[in-house]
């Protein structure tokens, strides 16, 4: 399979590691000579300057800075091919709404909290009832730093949309929020959120005292926990007083998430998550951002 990937920076180099990996001859868009230099030592088939030099592809991957997404989108759906975007889909809603219209069941966000195997155990637990009725989520997407030009907002921010769309089974909507902000970065942020099957509450910050990283999952007769983003189990609490470790094996979710998308480019099911989902955390982040004004 050939694919082109926009993009090579620190994530990107990641993102060549497992499509090559997986089979794939890799063609990469690559401007500063330090992407160009983690191109070619990740294996790229050639590295050109610009998407209008990719030629002859089966599907793009697009891994660029977030303020960039919109304009590269623009570009890498002239190729007529799949294209698997870095989340969030762009830092626009009137940019979302447009990619969303223009490309339905070819433009995909490339989610991949909600191909983390303890993810998919606290949409389980939520979907069999097994706690009792699903009440809502509880995330915690904390650090001391932010090496990205954009807030936290936008970096923090759409992973625990995404597995709120995972277990909640949609991108909730923003109610109330609180943050802390210097000047136009929005670094630290509370914020409460409703879906039809539970509420939202969601802390993100790039000024805490350490690094952490919670999901919890609360229902009728208990609590799921999923402690740190590395973690391979799920503890499940129960009002009862009870506990149990429930183990969760399974792929990297970078990896499965590039596995579900080519498997599509092959002709298989469609990955997560669509254009539409992508536009909707959009709207969610610009809409927190004014409630915390």
């Amino acid at each position: 399979m050939v694919v082109g990937q926009v993009g090579c920076g620190h994530w990107g180099a990641h993102v060549l590691r497992d499509l090559r990996m997986l089979g794939c001859d890799v063609h990469v868009v690559a401007r500063s000579e330090a992407s160009r230099a983690r191109a070619r030592e990740g294996g790229a088939k050639t590295v050109v300057p610009d998407v209008g030099s990719l030629a002859g592809l089966d599907a793009v991957v697009v891994v660029t800075p977030i303020a960039t997404h919109a304009d590269v989108l623009d570009e890498a759906l002239l190729h007529d091919v799949p294209v698997f975007v870095e989340k969030p889909l762009c830092d626009d809603p009137a940019d979302a709404d447009r990619l969303a219209a223009v490309a339905p069941g070819r433009l995909f966000v490339m989610d991949k909290w909600r191909y983390h195997p303890a993810v998919l155990k606290l949409a389980e637990l939520a979907e069999s009832g097994s706690l009792g009725r699903p009440l809502g989520l509880r995330t915690i997407r904390v650090q001391p730093d932010n090496r990205h030009e954009e807030d936290a907002t936008w970096v923090l921010a759409p992973h625990d949309l995404a597995i709120a769309l995972e277990v909640l089974g949609e991108v909730p909507r923003p109610t109330t929020a609180a943050g802390v902000w210097d000047g136009e970065r929005l670094v630290t942020l509370h914020a409460m959120l409703e879906a039809d099957r539970g509420w939202h509450v969601t802390e993100i910050s790039e000024r805490a005292p350490r690094i952490e990283r919670r999901v919890e999952l609360h229902c009728d007769e208990g609590v799921a926990v999923l402690e740190g983003g590395w973690e391979e189990h799920v503890v499940v609490y129960t009002s009862a007083g009870g506990s149990e470790r429930l183990e969760t094996p399974g792929e990297l979710p970078l990896l499965a998430e590039l596995r579900a998308f080519l498997g599509f480019v092959a002709g298989g099911d469609p990955p997560k998550s669509t254009v539409a989902e992508g536009a909707a955390a959009v709207h969610a982040i610009v809409e927190m951002r004014s409630l915390a004004r």
